[in-house]
């Protein structure tokens, strides 16, 4: 599967923003899918995602209860809605897709997405 992340851009502290993942050579509910990023000078981290067969959601506590991560298997997207945006969640955001095989333990961490896309800049100004 590829992966095409769309959707970043400048946000003031307060806003939100949508982000999108369009899949092609597979179909996003064959996989885990979820989000991550790489803020400046760190590592990358572990934002939110989406059950493959479940459809359940799983979130950082960094970011429970702002952002949303939803599923159209219909359109093979994975949307990632950014709400109440601060200034610490700028950062390069990533849609990738891991194994059905994952546990969650793993699905929370980067080392559980083997296929990633290319990033998107979102940057939240104070």
């Amino acid at each position: 599967v590829q992966l095409q992340a769309s959707g970043g851009g400048l946000v003031q502290a307060g806003g939100s923003l949508r982000l999108s993942c369009a899949a092609s050579g597979g179909t996003v509910n064959n996989y885990n899918m979820g989000w991550l990023r790489q803020a400046p000078g760190k590592e990358h981290e572990f934002v939110g995602g989406i059950r493959w067969r479940s459809g359940r959601t799983y979130y950082a506590n960094s970011v429970k209860g702002r952002f949303t991560i939803s599923r159209d298997n219909a359109k093979n997207t994975v949307d990632l809605l950014l709400n109440s945006l601060k200034p610490e969640d700028t950062a390069v955001y990533y849609c990738a897709a891991g194994s059905s095989a994952y546990v969650l333990s793993t699905l929370l961490t980067p080392e559980g997405y083997d296929i990633w896309g290319q990033g998107t800049q979102v940057t939240v100004s104070s």
